[in-house]
């Protein structure tokens, strides 16, 4: 009798059903919508710190100058489509990232995925990122033109700043205008959040905790997850930043009809890389690390461990 063809979906210590998978969806909503809308104040910060400089200069100035002109409202500016926005990226980014881990694992076999296991990551969460952010783009371009447009210029109410830039696609170029420079700013940064967290977990489980992962408390593995997040996020940030800094300036008013090409060329690869970066490092690696603590704080409740392993 022929022995079972191997099953990355039923390697794991549960089995990777569409219940599962609906549930690292629902994990992903978790992760990414509470988190990210949690932060839109440095958000709101850093959007402007990247389309005026000369304004607005350095993380605490910044906020206090917008509180100053805008009030603490004027802080959580586009928080309604960040949390819908973020909430839809995170659920295909981490649900369809165990779909396509799995997929790519069996295409590969039991042999090959085990010896390739950073390019099943790398491949997994690329392509998972490439639908996510069809799902993210016209939240995230309702976001950075309520965020970075002059007070009093843009409605900053989520339906009719959704109205309002549809009824101006032409020249905000809505719903997708940006979808090109966010999958340059959210692939690079999702695959190596991805692939920086599976290592450093497997780092960990490899060298600082070294019994096996199970025979830790939930508290140690969340520990990990968490420590593994933040690490990953930092490099996330560096990686994308000069994409990310694209992605504001493209919402800005004088750029209206410029092509990503233009806008990069004009503002030098060098400000780019480096305009708001601090700010960014902060906010990536705590939001990485939070993100990756509330999805396997989910899928640990959910019974279905944690995420990563020797």
């Amino acid at each position: 009798m022929a022995a079972a063809k191997w099953d990355a979906r039923l390697a794991g210590p549960v089995p990777h059903d569409t219940s599962y998978y609906a549930k690292c969806m629902l994990g992903g909503v978790l992760a990414c919508g509470i988190t990210h809308a949690g932060i839109t104040p440095l958000d709101v910060a850093k959007c402007n710190m990247q389309v005026n400089p000369a304004k607005y200069n350095g993380l605490i100035p910044s906020l206090k100058l917008l509180a100053k002109e805008q009030g603490s409202t004027g802080l959580w500016k586009g928080v309604g489509p960040t949390f819908v926005g973020y909430s839809l990226q995170g659920m295909f980014k981490y649900g369809l990232y165990e779909v396509f881990k799995d997929y790519y694992s069996n295409l590969a076999g039991e042999e090959a995925s085990a010896k390739y296991k950073p390019l099943i990551w790398l491949a997994g969460s690329a392509s998972a990122e490439v639908f996510a952010d069809i799902a993210l783009c016209p939240l995230e371009m309702t976001k950075v033109k309520i965020q970075t447009s002059a007070n009093g210029t843009f409605p900053t109410a989520f339906g009719a700043a959704l109205k309002q830039m549809s009824a101006t696609k032409i020249e905000t170029r809505y719903p997708f205008g940006s979808l090109v420079p966010l999958w340059s700013r959210q692939i690079p940064y999702t695959m190596a959040k991805f692939f920086f967290f599976e290592k450093i977990v497997q780092v960990f489980y490899t060298k600082v905790f070294t019994a096996p992962k199970e025979s830790y408390s939930k508290t140690t593995q969340l520990g990990v997850t968490f420590a593994s997040g933040y690490l990953a996020g930092v490099v996330c940030a560096i990686v994308s930043h000069p994409a990310d800094s694209l992605v504001s300036l493209l919402g800005k008013a004088e750029n209206k009809g410029k092509s990503v090409g233009t806008i990069a060329s004009e503002t030098g690869i060098a400000t780019l890389a480096t305009k708001g970066l601090g700010t960014r490092v902060i906010m990536i690696g705590t939001l990485t690390g939070f993100q990756w603590w509330i999805y396997d704080s989910f899928k640990s409740a959910m019974g279905m461990g944690t995420t990563g392993g020797k």
